[in-house]
């Protein structure tokens, strides 16, 4: 086991890690690590966008890469013929390199030997998936991403533990980005993470995962069907609410 870290169990059965330096794991446990990348990332997303036949995805964080592996199996799974290309940050480099023996779930068997060659080589190409893992700090490595990205996985550690991949700053970033079309799927539901997505120029929406806590799609487009969350109307019930901001952290 990697020092610093200690496996855990979900209820989904699959496992996944406990950070001591964040004092946190890296999905929730209740969710469970394979049922919340396919609940609140990976079914949203490929929904959204299967009108496309090529994607770029912006995954932040890499961590055990249950959402980009997700991303691989369901495609699998379902036959799709969608072209990937996942671009990556991560600072964990130990982490990435001990992907090859952790403990997956039996549905990742039909990609085992793309998660050894991303643990070997932090990259992996073959003709309709790419992954590339940019190893170092994300509010370095991202603003440098040249290709424009259709989908994004904010999927960090918690607003509270890793607050300077959550500000309004960072949405800005990822925003400039992003295709105009382009939508971004996370976890957090909370208000300040919210408005800054708002800020940036996303469109809010609440997703209702299958046996999972719902969860937020931002769009930088109007989706129809969807349930939308006007924010205008959140601020003027909550005049104090206020995004996060990179000032109140560095």
């Amino acid at each position: 086991m990697l020092e610093g870290k200690e496996q855990v169990l979900c209820e989904d059965g699959s496992y996944t890690l406990y950070s001591k330096a964040f004092d946190e794991p890296y999905h929730s446990t209740r969710d469970g690590a394979l049922h919340e990348s396919l609940e609140k990332h990976v079914k949203p997303a490929l929904k959204l966008k299967s009108d496309k036949t090529s994607l770029q995805i912006l995954d932040i964080c890499f961590g055990l890469g249950y959402n980009a592996f997700a991303t691989l199996y369901y495609i699998k799974r379902h036959n799709l013929s969608t072209r990937v290309h996942i671009i990556s940050p991560e600072f964990d480099e130990a982490l990435v390199r001990s992907l090859g023996s952790f403990g997956y779930p039996p549905e990742f068997e039909c990609i085992s030997e793309i998660i050894k060659a991303v643990s070997q080589d932090l990259y992996y190409e073959d003709d309709q998936f790419t992954i590339e893992i940019l190893l170092g700090d994300a509010r370095e490595s991202v603003p440098k991403i040249q290709p424009r990205v259709d989908i994004v996985y904010q999927d960090a550690f918690s607003p509270a533990r890793n607050p300077l991949l959550w500000t309004r700053e960072w949405f800005a970033d990822v925003r400039a980005l992003c295709r105009e079309d382009a939508i971004l799927t996370t976890y957090s539901t909370a208000a300040a993470i919210r408005l800054g997505l708002y800020e940036s120029g996303f469109y809010i929406f609440i997703h209702r995962a299958e046996r999972a806590r719902y969860s937020t799609v931002a769009s930088l487009q109007m989706l129809e069907g969807e349930e939308y969350v006007d924010m205008e109307l959140k601020k003027q019930r909550n005049p104090d609410a206020r995004s996060m901001r990179d000032e109140n952290y560095c």
